[in-house]
């Protein structure tokens, strides 16, 4: 029993065990400092998206519907819309 756990004591001592662990330690470091990084970048990138695209949609979206108001309004009176007036060449 005592040759037992020399032999396990001496293999968890081998270089290749530890080289393995501090492979494995590094591993975890590099991922965790990984997940870090990008959930920075994606709270970046968002907060970006919210405050410099959602308003352009916003201001957008209220053009087309102004615009939309106006041909309804002119189809009503009777005067073509100024949108669907075409120039002759």
């Amino acid at each position: 029993m005592a040759k037992k756990r020399i032999s396990v004591s001496r293999v968890s001592d081998s270089p290749v065990v530890r080289r393995t662990k501090e492979a494995a330690s590094d591993a975890v470091f590099v991922t965790k400092k990984l997940l870090r990084s990008t959930g920075k970048a994606a709270w970046i990138a968002g907060t970006s998206f919210l405050i410099l695209v959602v308003p352009l949609i916003i201001a957008m979206d209220r053009e087309q519907q102004i615009n939309e108001l106006e041909s309804q309004q002119a189809n009503i009176l009777g005067t073509p819309s100024p949108h669907s007036l075409t120039l002759p060449n």
